[in-house]
């Protein structure tokens, strides 16, 4: 259900401004956005697992948050964060 450190690493990797940058908006949606694929597979096989639900449920509503902020400040920022994670088609 977590993510692994390397998949993180990866993540952050990806998404970082520079190179001690693990804590901006772009980082933070790609993360929370593999947390929340993840997840999503869980349900599929643990339908019931209601107490997950609700961090999922917690998770999509921080990610929702962040994902304003950076199209209320960056909106070139925020279209290039949706494209790369493929949240909207």
């Amino acid at each position: 259900m977590s993510i692994t450190k390397e998949t993180k690493q990866k993540l952050i990797g990806r998404f970082q401004i520079n190179e001690k940058d693990t804590g901006s908006s772009e980082v933070q949606i790609a993360v929370l956005t593999e947390r929340i694929r993840n997840l999503t597979e869980h349900f599929k096989t643990h339908q019931k697992d209601n107490h997950s639900r609700k961090g999922l449920l917690t998770l999509v509503s921080t990610r929702k948050k962040l994902l304003n902020y950076l199209r209320r400040t960056d909106y070139d920022k925020y279209v290039k964060v949706i494209q790369e994670l493929e949240l909207r088609k």
